[in-house]
């Protein structure tokens, strides 16, 4: 397997030369002899590369991805809601305490990207000075540093709206003169960011994969150049930037919206191009969907079919360079950090690999979420028993594969579709693939005991789930416990970009540009659910749904997209981002944050609905306050709605 990835540094030295850098371009002393250095030959403009790179915001932790837990998809236990995420998910942000700040130099989890576009200007300045470079490699770096900062122009947008786009790097004086800027409208953001990713595809500089070249991984490959305008295409034609009148007062210093108030429809036609053609690209690189036959490569041990598919499911996330995954971020891996948080107790122990296993908590609203085994939502399938889910059901010959047999769970956890089984963790629930005990037969599968006082309950004080579910989609399969009390990680590159996401993408782009879907929709969103072991949207709905003709509509299939979407990405940290783009956040995110009664010792006791949380989402929060600090330095900010 391969583990090289293409990171910052041979740790130390590159580490101490990034420090070095960074720090003067986020404070300006003598800056002569480090640019000569960093660009003096090959190797140290490598370095300077990855340092571009290292810029990129980490995904595979809790207070450096706002979306990890700020739309409280995922959650933390009470003992842990002070760690920076769960402020961020209750609503604590604020202009003077920004939480997750990443427009300013001075955020104590996360380093400003203004500072890695800066460095990226830098690189872009002075990569055609090095002389043992030659022109197509400098192309590349070149194209691969535009993407660098195309990419962080637009996570500064999602997360604050209309931004000052730092085009090139400004001479920085003891005056503050020369970093006053304004905001741009949100139109013309966008527009920066795709003329930085056309520069790039139209440069073809970039390699169509990086296939087979095990130190390059990590790097840029053009699928990743495609796939993110299409992204960015489709953000620019959501609700949420798109003729958005719920801003029509935001306006900049000439009195013009910062939103755009107009709806433009056409939008929707560039986003469907745009991802029709990373979807070509993508396959012309070897990109596909995942599936069983890719685990067994990697995986020979004799499993049922129905356990090689929530493998396959699983590892779709974690599995390493899989060719369902289009770039993955290995500057920050999903390491022993995050994963031991997703990660149950298995058997009875006397101590624990650490502070935080176990205490990521998934809620019942996500849950619920996920189809029925008939491929739609539990509360429109006529066959399922929706009004008693809550109920206690006992694990049986049918289902043991699932749920362990004679063990009593609710009756949510049955019947459940494919990814419900390779997403989620939960009481009596089989979870293959972590245990140091050896897998024979189906009964030899372990599963979660949560009752208070059983093994994976309540460890050390603040050692717990919070709602009796965790992630294992998160958990790499070749991350095991060694015995009861200690762990063996693998970490992986945190995918940021999978096939299925591109696909369902497409799905909502073209169904927006239809008067009423087609199959040419269809059959992408189809594709995914395939994978899954579902049939077809039109099939599943006329025949179990209550509401049949709900994709036969275009606000019908909007939903069903939508809800496809929460279902496959599920803890990845794209909700958020999605609820916010659809504007759907004001009436998904203010409810009650629930999960089972973890203190109960009896099955009758636990299966008890329990609030653990109370979320509540404004219009403010659909972007992050400007740091006040910010505001002062450069009086031309105007702060967002709210703040």
């Amino acid at each position: 397997m391969k583990k090289v990835f293409f990171k910052i540094a041979v740790c130390c030295s590159i580490l101490t030369g990034a420090v070095s850098c960074n720090k003067f371009l986020d404070v300006v002393p003598d800056n002569i002899p480090t640019i000569e250095n960093a660009f003096s030959d090959r190797y140290n403009a490598m370095k300077f590369l990855a340092t571009c790179y290292w810029g990129i915001p980490k995904s595979a932790g809790w207070n450096e991805n706002p979306a990890m837990l700020g739309a409280m998809e995922l959650i933390f236990n009470r003992n842990h809601r002070t760690q920076g995420g769960m402020q961020f998910a209750l609503g604590e942000n604020s202009a003077v305490l920004a939480i997750t700040n990443y427009w300013s130099s001075g955020g104590t989890m996360v380093r400003s990207l203004y500072a890695g576009m800066r460095d990226c200007n830098t690189f872009l300045e002075n990569i055609d000075g090095v002389k043992d470079i030659n022109q197509y490699e400098k192309a590349r770096m070149k194209a691969e540093v535009k993407l660098i900062k195309a990419y962080l122009n637009f996570y500064l947008i999602q997360y604050y709206g209309p931004i000052t786009p730092l085009r090139k790097n400004t001479p920085l004086t003891e005056s503050t003169s020369g970093i006053r800027v304004y905001r741009e409208t949100i139109d013309e953001c966008f527009k920066y960011v795709l003329e930085l990713i056309d520069e790039v595809i139209g440069s073809q500089a970039l390699p169509l994969n990086i296939e087979g070249k095990s130190t390059e991984l990590g790097r840029f490959s053009r699928p990743v150049a495609y796939f993110l305008k299409a992204k960015v295409l489709t953000y620019w034609a959501s609700p949420l930037f798109n003729g958005n009148s719920d801003y029509s007062g935001f306006k900049n210093h000439e009195g013009v919206p910062f939103f755009n108030q107009q709806y433009d429809a056409s939008r929707w036609d560039s986003a469907a191009s745009a991802c029709k053609a990373a979807i070509d690209v993508c396959r012309a690189a070897g990109h596909r969907m995942y599936v069983p036959a890719d685990f067994r490569a990697v995986n020979s041990k004799p499993i049922s079919d129905t356990t090689l598919l929530i493998n396959t499911l699983r590892s779709a996330v974690t599995q390493r360079w899989n060719p369902e995954i289009i770039w993955a971020n290995s500057s920050y891996p999903a390491n022993w950090d995050y994963q031991i948080t997703a990660l149950a107790r298995m058997e009875a122990g006397t101590s624990t690999p650490s502070g935080n296993t176990g205490i990521l908590s998934v809620p019942l609203s996500t849950v619920e979420l996920f189809y029925s085994n008939n491929g739609v939502p539990i509360n429109e399938d006529v066959s399922y028993p929706y009004a008693n889910r809550y109920n206690i059901r006992v694990g049986d010959a049918a289902h043991n594969l699932f749920i362990a047999s004679g063990e009593k769970t609710a009756s949510l956890n049955f019947d459940r579709e494919m990814r419900f089984y390779s997403t989620f963790g939960f009481d009596r629930g089989r979870w293959y693939g972590n245990s140091f005990r050896p897998v024979e037969k189906t009964d030899d599968i372990p599963f979660p005991k949560n009752r208070f006082g059983e093994y994976s309950s309540v460890f050390n004080p603040g050692e717990y789930n919070a709602t009796g579910y965790w992630p294992k989609k998160l958990v790499s399969m070749n991350t095991t416990w060694r015995d009861a009390n200690s762990v063996t990680e693998e970490s992986y590159p945190y995918p940021e970009m999978r096939f299925a996401d591109l696909l369902l993408l497409c799905a909502e782009a073209l169904n927006e540009t239809k008067g009423a879907p087609d199959v040419e929709v269809y059959q992408y969103i189809d594709s995914v659910r395939a994978r899954a072991g579902l049939k077809g949207v039109l099939e599943s709905w006329s025949q179990y749904s209550n509401q049949p003709s709900k994709p036969l509509s275009k606000e019908g299939m909007r939903q069903i997209i939508q809800q496809e979407r929460k279902i496959e990405l599920a803890a990845e940290g794209v909700y958020m981002w999605d609820s916010n783009r659809w504007k759907t956040a004001m009436r998904e995110r203010n409810r009650p944050i629930q999960g089972w009664n973890i203190n109960g010792r009896e099955a009758e006791e636990y299966y008890s609905v329990t609030t653990v949380y109370f979320q509540r989402f404004t219009y403010r929060d659909y972007f992050a306050p400007i740091p006040q600090t910010e505001l002062i330095k450069n009086p031309l900010l105007i702060q967002n709605p709210g703040w």
